[in-house]
């Protein structure tokens, strides 16, 4: 899965919402179309190959808002499945979000 795959599966709108992102989005406020522009102009920033039922991956894009915006997202058939999605918090990212700040004992 590469980020053009993800931005091709939006522009054709290949896009599965499952009832955990819908309901994380309203809980935190954040808009479908939100989702759809950080998809489109994000980066991988993880993969997760063995996740079940589909390899998922966490995209790192930004709102038509200039919000930073987290949503991880799995490559089905022809399908992309969105899981879940939240804006990161600054005190477990780095500056520009991209890396986990590791935990300390």
């Amino acid at each position: 899965m590469t980020i053009e795959d993800i931005a091709r599966c939006c522009q054709e709108q290949k896009l599965r919402w499952t009832g955990h992102i819908l309901e994380r989005l309203f809980r935190r406020n954040i808009r479908l179309d939100e989702v759809v522009s950080a998809l489109t102009n994000g980066e991988i920033i993880e993969r997760y190959p063995a996740d079940y039922p589909f390899p998922s991956c966490l995209v790192l894009g930004v709102t038509p808002e200039g919000k930073h915006l987290h949503v991880v997202c799995g490559f089905g058939d022809t399908d992309l499945w969105l899981i879940t999605a939240y804006i990161p918090n600054p005190a477990e990212w780095s500056a520009d979000f991209k890396v986990r700040r590791e935990e300390i004992p």
